[in-house]
């Protein structure tokens, strides 16, 4: 009886702490997922705010006018920057406050891992996103000045200045992107390296090829001048 009532009592004990711990764990799970969802809203609320400001001062329109909603929908999606940023907004404030929700349960390892992976690379991505955006622009802006300049000379390969400019811009901010989120950095220096190489040899023989004929019309220009005065 005594080796009985012994495993009762661990039995019973155990049965005790068990719904103890069970008790006292409630309320912190429950007070988590209360600020969760408290998150969640106040996320969706704020993004929506962002949104509608944006809309209101028209940056999707701004972007359409720089020619980025062409790039855009090459690559099948569809242009809405403000919508993109309300998002980043409400899925960080969101990332926030799961982190306190996970704290108050006592979840560290879990918060440790998206205070790393999430808020220290989240601003990376954004960073690397923004590079992307206003590159589109930049190059699109280059295209048609390097593409009216050299049809002002009458080049003959001014389309082809044009796209090098363009795709040349767009490689380059890529290439940054790509360093801005830690990606393989080495060999993004060995590419960027190679690729200012490349450019430069296409450009001067763009350059070389292109301007051929203008410097010819320049000499014959010169030549008759000088053949008039005599």
């Amino acid at each position: 009886m005594s080796l009985i009532q012994t495993w009762g009592d661990v039995f019973s004990t155990s049965l005790i702490n068990l719904w103890q711990g069970f008790i006292g764990f409630v309320p912190n799970l429950l007070g988590a997922i209360i600020l969760f969802i408290i998150g969640w809203v106040v996320g969706s609320v704020v993004a929506k705010a962002i949104t509608h400001l944006l809309d209101m001062v028209k940056l999707n329109k701004l972007f359409e006018s720089a020619g980025v909603e062409g790039f855009v929908a090459r690559a099948g999606l569809k242009l809405n920057v403000s919508g993109f940023i309300g998002a980043i907004v409400k899925w960080f404030l969101i990332v926030v406050f799961l982190m306190a929700s996970l704290e108050i349960i006592g979840l560290t390892q879990v918060n440790d891992f998206l205070r790393e992976a999430v808020l220290y690379y989240l601003p990376k991505v954004i960073i690397a996103a923004f590079v992307l955006i206003i590159a589109t622009v930049i190059a699109d802006a280059m295209k048609k000045l390097v593409l009216a300049s050299a049809k002002a000379a009458n080049v003959k390969s001014a389309n082809m200045l044009g796209s090098i400019t363009l795709y040349a811009i767009w490689i380059f901010a890529f290439i940054i992107a790509l360093a801005e989120l830690g990606i393989a950095s080495a060999f993004m220096q060995i590419l960027f390296t190679g690729f200012i190489a490349a450019l430069a040899i296409a450009l001067g023989l763009a350059f070389g090829i292109g301007g051929k004929d203008v410097a010819a019309k320049i000499l014959t220009k010169i030549s008759n001048d000088v053949s008039s005065k005599e």
